[in-house]
């Protein structure tokens, strides 16, 4: 089986409703980073504060099948292509992987196999 990283840089905000869309699309577990987006332009300052967009990465591994349907699915409920929108969700593929839970596993198989 090959597997992909799937990673979603959406606002905090989004972070719950994000796990649920993606776990709901045959998601498994998600590792969960915390940070700033800055973008393109500088930082601006607002009264003294920085104004500075707090995001969630969200980092997914799974079979190859499984990446597209879940990366289409948080495309379309957070309008990912909306170039006003400063999220983001990208692939990588894995060419190893060690540690998977045998449990997740079992169940990214049962969902293909459902899915053929």
């Amino acid at each position: 089986m090959k597997f992909i990283a799937l990673i979603a840089i959406i606002q905090d905000k989004d972070e719950e409703e994000a796990i649920k869309v993606a776990k709901e699309a045959g998601a498994g577990s998600v590792t969960i980073l915390h940070g700033r987006n800055i973008g393109l332009e500088e930082k601006k300052v607002f009264f003294g504060l920085t104004l500075e967009e707090n995001v969630s990465v969200l980092l997914f591994v799974l079979p190859r099948r499984l990446s597209m349907k879940v990366m289409k699915t948080l495309r379309e409920t957070f309008d990912l292509d909306n170039h006003e929108n400063s999220g983001l969700a990208f692939t990588i593929p894995l060419s190893h992987v060690a540690g998977l839970d045998t449990q997740e596993l079992h169940k990214f198989e049962d969902d293909i196999k459902i899915t053929l």
